[in-house]
């Protein structure tokens, strides 16, 4: 059974499914471009998946034929018009970026089409990326005349490496995913028709494995990513935990009964 969450009057929605939440950015008519009004929307859809129980994987992914051109340019004389607003702006997106990057569960970008500046960045903060031979990816910045902040240029470097990302930032081009793929960027690319299955099956297996085991390798990783001697700590708290749950008990149970393990995130 599929459950609708509500995720106010953005076109931004949230359904979940078997411990798979998924967030669709649904505006297909504007190439699914981002207003300030939907990137709160997506913190608050992040906060509500973070907030269940029971979700074991987050989709991101877009209405359409494209995952995201960005932000959407046309509130740009208003929402960042100058470096007081481009402030707020900006902080605005970074919390969108990071609630993707620090939630509960893993997350999963799904692909297809474009994939252009804040796109792009909603996408690199999610830990595995799948795309379609169509998805292309660019940071437009250098042909608009403004800078990303330092913190969004460091995690570009993270997802791309620093000669993709410099490529990126100062050429403004676009590359293609199997150019993207070849960089890391991306874990598979899959032909449109069966990507569909191919992101079911593999948010099933993701689903199926321990989360209090996910949690703290996410948090691992990103504490190794960001070189962040508190989040390192926590994350050997998170791992610590583990050792003392239900689900280490039922691991060790199924592997002796000879069956797959049944993990309630307890």
């Amino acid at each position: 059974m599929e459950d609708q969450a509500e995720v106010g009057t953005q076109p931004i929605s949230l359904t979940v499914r078997a411990g798979v939440a998924t967030i669709t950015i649904d505006r297909p008519a504007k190439k699914n471009a981002i207003t300030a009004a939907m990137w709160s929307a997506l913190i608050d859809a992040v906060a509500q998946v973070d907030a269940m129980a029971d979700a074991r994987l987050l989709v991101l992914r877009g209405a359409g034929a494209d995952f995201s051109a960005g932000a959407d340019i046309a509130e740009f004389e208003t929402v960042r018009r100058d470096a007081e607003t481009a402030r707020s702006y900006e902080a605005l997106n970074a919390r969108a970026f990071a609630a993707f990057r620090n939630a509960q569960v893993p997350t999963l970008a799904v692909i297809r089409g474009a994939c252009l500046g804040g796109g792009f960045g909603l996408a690199i903060s999610c830990d595995l990326r799948l795309a379609a031979p169509d998805a292309r990816f660019s940071i437009p910045a250098a042909k608009l005349g403004l800078a990303y902040p330092a913190d969004g240029i460091r995690h570009i470097v993270w997802a791309a490496g620093p000669q993709l990302a410099r490529y990126l930032v100062h050429s403004g081009q676009q590359i293609s995913a199997a150019q993207a793929l070849d960089t890391g960027l991306l874990l598979e690319i899959i032909e449109d028709e069966a990507l569909d299955t191919r992101v079911e099956a593999l948010a099933a297996s993701i689903a199926a494995t321990a989360p209090l085991t996910n949690r703290a390798t996410k948090q691992a990783i990103n504490a190794l990513l960001s070189d962040n001697p508190a989040m390192m700590r926590e994350a050997e708290r998170l791992g610590d935990m583990t050792f003392d749950s239900e689900d280490y008990a039922e691991g060790r149970r199924a592997f002796r009964e000879k069956r797959k393990p049944v993990f309630t995130g307890r």
